[in-house]
């Protein structure tokens, strides 16, 4: 597990390290990314995140378990056989979540507006684009790979409660790049990792409750990340994104995270302790688990 994080990590820090240093972050030296479709951050960001956790995920499942271990790995993409609840979750319930929490902020209600044509009409485009972007190059590491060990070791909660930072500290460098250099920096920086914290509890309990469904959690993530990018902006233009998006996040998946846990009483979802045998046979070597 040690090797994962190191390798997510570390590869994703050091294929970000230039975009950093252009002038899309601090502007050491004297170069800026290309823009694809209004922003530097498909080529400055993207490289490094597919180069962090699905990558390092695939080489450590290589390197660990062989090519069996890629085939099981490969297989969870396909894994989309869950109750339609879920995905109606995934779809309308990130919406109504991040609406709904908005009006804890002052003078939010009388910020409400429609939104425009183009919003709407990019909604279902960049979604897909999130879906293969954020969705794809995150999921199936800190998922598929690294949560179904870190609960074996540790169990639901504990385990939620140590992978969410981890999910969080690997985001940092990008705070200053063009990713988040926009927002009031301490502040947002705080906020996102306690909003990453109370996500990923969110997260660990829908993969669980969907017996460990890939394409649900892909879904859940990239319509976070599109839909607080794209209409949320559009339904409360008035108030400033950076610098609210992830209070809006914490206070509505935080809300969710605590329902979950009290409901499920810490188990978010979890049916079962595998034995170190089985668990090997799922997961490769025992003793990478146990």
């Amino acid at each position: 597990m040690t090797g994962f994080f190191l390798l997510a990590y570390g590869l994703s820090w050091l294929a970000w390290l230039p975009y950093m240093l252009s002038e899309d972050g601090l502007a050491v030296f004297r170069f800026r990314y290309p823009s694809v479709l209004g922003t530097s951050q498909f080529l400055g960001v993207m490289p490094g995140a597919y180069l962090g956790p699905i990558f390092s995920a695939y080489l450590m499942t290589r390197l660990l378990e062989g090519r069996p271990g890629v085939r099981r790995w490969l297989r969870a993409f396909l894994r989309w056989r869950a109750g339609a609840r879920w995905y109606l979750l995934a779809l309308a319930g990130v919406p109504a979540i991040m609406v709904t929490a908005t009006f804890a902020l002052p003078g939010a209600a009388g910020a409400l507006s429609l939104p425009a044509a183009p919003a709407v009409l990019a909604f279902l485009p960049m979604l897909l684009v999130q879906l293969v972007t954020t969705g794809l190059a995150e999921e199936p590491g800190w998922r598929e790979y690294a949560l179904p060990r870190v609960q074996q070791r540790y169990g639901p909660m504990a385990g939620a409660l140590i992978l969410g930072p981890l999910w969080a500290g690997w985001h940092l460098p990008l705070f200053l790049t063009g990713w988040r250099m926009g927002a009031s920096a301490l502040g947002t920086v705080v906020e996102f990792l306690l909003f990453t914290l109370v996500l990923n509890i969110v997260v660990t309990w829908l993969f669980n409750s969907t017996r460990e469904s890939l394409p649900v959690v892909m879904l859940f993530h990239a319509n976070i990340n599109n839909f607080g990018s794209v209409l949320w902006p559009a339904f409360f233009p008035a108030i400033p994104v950076l610098d609210s998006r992830y209070l809006v996040g914490l206070i509505g998946f935080g809300a969710l995270a605590l329902v979950i846990v009290v409901a499920t009483r810490g188990r978010l979802g979890y049916r079962r302790m595998e034995t170190c045998a089985n668990a090997g046979q799922r997961y490769g070597a025992a003793a990478d688990i146990c």
